[in-house]
């Protein structure tokens, strides 16, 4: 039984060269860049002035290392450091991942604070496309899917081709490949949070009012997108084993389909 066309290894034992597989190619929205706020004026005295600070330096971080990040996750080369403190996608992922749970403050609770302070965030792909509101909880919806664009945007840079040490055509490596795998579940998991979590606390006005990339079902879209390409890696990378073992496999291109 099997799905797989295979062959023998080659007389005298030597193992084959590995086929093309195939590719993986990502696809997922721009990134949604976010405007300065000033905590400060809209919280005033009602929030300790550590707390207020704390919120200013870390979104103030993340407003600048997004704008200098956007208009580079398309290049297939990237440069290790940049002009902002050597920012790259794991340390504005990581500013985010700092930043949310001081965010979530401002939502515990049903605290009328969520309401105090207007969040304006931009379409990469648009920068006429503003969407501004004063609910918190847009702000952790905003930050959760950018948190995953970050993630699938890192797993489509492990799995470009590099130039093989075999000195065989660019392949992506078993490594990259299993490193994949783990960043499309954390983009797969930063969406459903947003499903369970945040959506059940915006209200229907909110939820209307909301961007295209921010409604309810391409988030979901997204989801099952990001779960859907852990299978796909997951089968390449199954296939690319029974290659190394001299078995033919054919090769596909795989493609998730644009939202």
């Amino acid at each position: 039984m099997g799905c797989f066309a295979s062959t023998p290894q080659d007389a005298g034992g030597h193992r084959r060269r590995p086929s093309n597989i195939g590719e993986v190619s990502v696809f997922f929205p721009g990134f949604r860049i976010p405007k300065p706020v000033d905590f400060s004026q809209c919280l005033g005295d009602q929030v300790p002035k550590r707390v207020v600070e704390r919120l200013s330096a870390l979104r103030t971080q993340i407003v600048v290392m997004v704008g200098h990040e956007a208009p580079t996750i398309t290049r297939s080369r990237r440069k290790s450091a940049t002009q902002h403190g050597g920012s790259t996608l794991s340390d504005l992922q990581q500013a985010l991942e700092d930043y949310l749970p001081v965010l979530l403050g401002l939502v515990k609770d049903g605290s009328p604070l969520q309401h105090k302070v207007q969040f304006v965030w931009v379409n990469q792909e648009d920068v006429a496309e503003e969407t501004a509101m004063s609910n918190a909880w847009y702000e952790v919806l905003s930050v959760l899917h950018l948190m995953a664009m970050i993630s699938l945007s890192q797993a489509n840079l492990l799995l470009l081709p590099r130039i093989s040490s075999d000195g065989y055509q660019p392949k992506v490596s078993d490594e990259s490949r299993r490193s994949s795998i783990d960043i499309f579940l954390k983009a797969a998991g930063y969406l459903d949070c947003a499903i369970r979590h945040v959506f059940p606390h915006l209200p229907s006005e909110v939820r209307g009012n909301l961007p295209v990339d921010l409604a309810e079902g391409v988030i979901r879209a997204l989801s099952l997108q990001a779960l859907g390409q852990v299978v796909v890696v997951f089968w390449l990378s199954v296939q690319m084993q029974l290659s190394n073992y001299g078995f033919t496999t054919p090769s596909y291109t795989f493609m998730a389909p644009p939202l």
